[in-house]
């Protein structure tokens, strides 16, 4: 396991120097570097299909960072989500159908993208996993998947909280049926010295989040720790907290200028990122390099964006990349 874990570090390492080198900022409105004049067109298009739900902000930074790839390289990048599997499916074979060069694509639900992917990859087109379905991506035919090990992430996740001194965490979860969050809560329980309770919300409605923690923050005055699986609603669990007078701590997955400054100023523990920029801009890389030289990444393993925790010693620097929307 710390075989593949390191490898995993250094691929994404590499990732970091991909990035440092192109400078994209994750601005829809530069064309990166500083460069006004986007790199010459190589005639490539990839699709990039993601199960992302309206308003969610996370995949602001995945989509930013595939765009960027894509001006970066000179290749046509068409972005389009939908949480639900049978549409997402339909988009990867308007993909296929399109003739694409290549398809990035999220398995929140691997089952019902099965058939979908394995006929991708059958017709010649290279296909790439991001984000979520690690643990299927080989079994499908992609050539790697770019994410985070959730297993990994919510295990040290679980002793954080535990040196924390936590012992009843609420662990929210934002998508039904998203088999990586579940792999978090899961693997979060595993590490933890006290109790884990998963709560379900509905993250395309942040009030709703924020009012859905605070009755059961107040139902419960024992609940110490509240634990969420994306940045914003790190921010609405905070909400909930100072609204329900509970002394609940509050700690998340994934980054938002916000969560970072409530990090800095203590009021979020700690965050976990997987950098979905990362995962945008590495999954289009991965396909450019398969189009233009043959290449194959990954070497058989995925290729780790995180997990990387921001706490308030580095929260500062980090900062500066957040509010440019690419942490």
């Amino acid at each position: 396991m710390k075989k593949r874990l390191w490898s995993g570090i250094a691929l994404a390492a590499a990732a970091t120097l991909v990035l440092t080198a192109c400078s994209g900022t994750g601005q829809e409105t530069t064309n990166g570097g500083g460069d006004d004049t986007a790199s010459e067109s190589k005639g490539f298009t990839y699709a990039v299909v993601t199960h992302s739900g309206p308003g969610d902000a996370f995949w602001d930074r995945v989509k930013s960072g595939a765009e960027q790839a894509g001006r970066d390289y000179g290749a046509e990048v068409l972005y389009n989500s939908d949480p639900d599997p049978a549409k997402q499916s339909q988009l990867i074979d308007n993909a296929v159908a399109q003739g694409v060069d290549g398809i990035v694509v999220s398995m929140a639900n691997p089952d019902g993208l099965q058939t979908s992917i394995e006929a991708a990859v059958e017709a010649g087109i290279p296909v790439v996993t991001i984000n979520s379905g690690m643990d299927r991506s080989a079994e499908f035919g992609a050539l790697t998947h770019v994410g985070q090990d959730e297993s990994i992430a919510g295990a040290a996740v679980g002793e954080r909280l535990s040196d924390e001194g936590l012992t009843n965490v609420l662990c929210v979860i934002q998508e039904a049926g998203n088999v990586a969050l579940e792999e978090r809560c899961s693997a979060t329980a595993g590490s933890f010295s006290g109790t884990v309770e998963n709560l379900q919300v509905d993250g395309t409605n942040d009030a709703e989040v924020k009012a859905t923690i605070k009755s059961k923050l107040q139902a419960d005055p024992s609940i110490d720790g509240v634990l969420t699986l994306g940045g914003q609603y790190g921010i609405d669990a905070v909400g909930a907290v100072e609204e329900s007078g509970s002394s609940a701590k509050v700690a998340t997955f994934d980054l938002s200028e916000d969560v970072v400054s409530a990090v800095s100023d203590g009021t979020i523990l700690f965050a976990v990122d997987q950098q979905p920029y990362v995962q945008g801009f590495m999954g289009v890389t991965a396909l450019y390099l398969k189009s233009l030289n043959g290449n194959d990444l990954g070497g058989g393993q995925p290729i780790y964006s995180g997990p990387a925790f921001v706490t308030s010693d580095n929260a500062d620097q980090v900062a500066e990349f957040a509010a440019n929307g690419t942490r």
